[in-house]
């Protein structure tokens, strides 16, 4: 006699992943809501700095502080993904909105300026970085962050350098912080430093870390300095490729010191299949000659990115395509934002992170410092 044992259909793997990832982005998306209905009240509180803050205080309430909490393992898969593929994403549509028409009409020697402004902080920040043993690739995460376009360079370069989210929760926070400070101390000093309006749009635009804190910022100086402010932004923005790729070089020579180093142990190599930047193809490799995977030199959403700036600069597009894409831009970066924000520890970030906020100090006072010089030699 034939006996019958009922199953548990089995669930999709895609379907599965979606199911753990929903409340995690559930909760992400509502508090880019909340970002966006707080700064339509204070229009001078950007909106992904709103939305940092948001991670950064949700993940400082008593149910989530702690990794093994309940709501922490619900939500933790969710919002890996909002920090990850969001942010991707949104960095893609960023490239949108940049045209190198506008970089051109800013002309040879403004251009320079920005670059070497940018150059010379992510040079300083990451050599003195790891002259105050920051841990892991925090050197690399403050450079980027300080240096080309605060949270969303840190998101791009962590994925670089496989940084995982608590790696990449204290500089976050301390490019916010950076960022915050500045739209209250810059306007401070405009008229003291003696700057016309166009000079104070252009100092914003080379020294302020995230879009939203320069718009913030040099709002206040009335449209031209605004509108010269964004260009010069959007300008570093176009560097985050290149910098990237520097990153990706600086971690792939490390990984080769280490290979070559004598007694090095040689592992099997990580699949890395959450970063999704790399696809192995080919017989698999034994475990016991495998070397640890070396990380791309130019990730598929870097590319993307240079692909929608050149997209921008050769192609008319409408105006409402262009109203749309900030529109999801921005949303998938307040989503990202926020899942960042949710890996910051304040207790850790107190204990331990006094050289890496000190490292961000002598950072940001910096990069005003030069690009104030480059303001008055342009």
């Amino acid at each position: 006699m034939s006996s019958f044992v009922l199953r548990r259909p089995r669930v999709a793997p895609a379907v599965a992943a979606a199911r753990s990832a929903g409340p995690g982005l559930a909760l992400a998306s509502g508090a880019a809501l909340l970002a966006w209905v707080v700064h339509v009240v204070f229009p001078a509180l950007p909106l992904l700095t709103v939305a940092v803050a948001l991670g950064i205080l949700f993940a400082n309430l008593p149910g989530f502080s702690r990794p093994d909490s309940a709501p922490h393992s619900v939500l933790a898969a969710g919002l890996q993904v909002a920090s990850r593929t969001c942010m991707r994403l949104g960095i893609v549509l960023l490239g949108l909105e940049l045209s190198l028409v506008d970089v051109a009409g800013l002309g040879w020697v403004t251009g320079l300026g920005v670059i070497a402004v940018l150059v010379c902080t992510f040079a300083l920040t990451y050599l003195f970085g790891r002259a105050m043993r920051l841990p892991g690739q925090q050197p690399l995460l403050v450079a980027a962050g300080f240096s080309i376009c605060g949270a969303s360079a840190i998101g791009a370069m962590s994925r670089v350098t496989r940084s995982d989210e608590k790696e990449a929760a204290t500089p976050i926070a301390l490019v916010t912080l950076c960022g915050t400070l500045a739209i209250v101390v810059l306007p401070v000093l405009w008229h003291p430093l003696g700057l016309t309006d166009l000079q104070f749009g252009h100092w914003v635009g080379a020294s302020v870390h995230d879009v939203g804190q320069v718009v913030a910022t040099a709002q206040i100086a009335g449209s031209g300095a605004l509108a010269l402010a964004v260009v010069v932004k959007l300008t570093r923005v176009l560097m985050l490729a290149p910098m990237v790729g520097v990153g990706a070089w600086l971690v792939r020579r490390q990984e080769r010191q280490r290979q070559h180093a004598p007694g090095a142990a040689e592992a099997s190599a990580p699949t890395d299949g959450a970063s999704g930047d790399t696809i192995a193809i080919g017989p698999a490799t034994p475990a016991s000659s495998a070397r640890p995977a070396l990380p791309p030199i130019l990730p598929w959403f870097v590319a993307g990115f240079l692909l929608a700036v050149l997209l921008r600069t050769l192609v008319p597009l409408p105006e409402a395509f262009l109203t749309a894409a900030d529109l999801l831009r921005t949303v998938l970066l307040a989503v990202a934002l926020f899942g960042l924000g949710a890996a910051v520890r304040l207790g850790e970030l107190v204990r331990t992170g006094w050289r890496a906020l000190l490292v961000a100090l002598v950072s940001w006072a910096f990069i005003a410092a030069l690009a104030l010089a480059a303001v008055h030699l342009g």
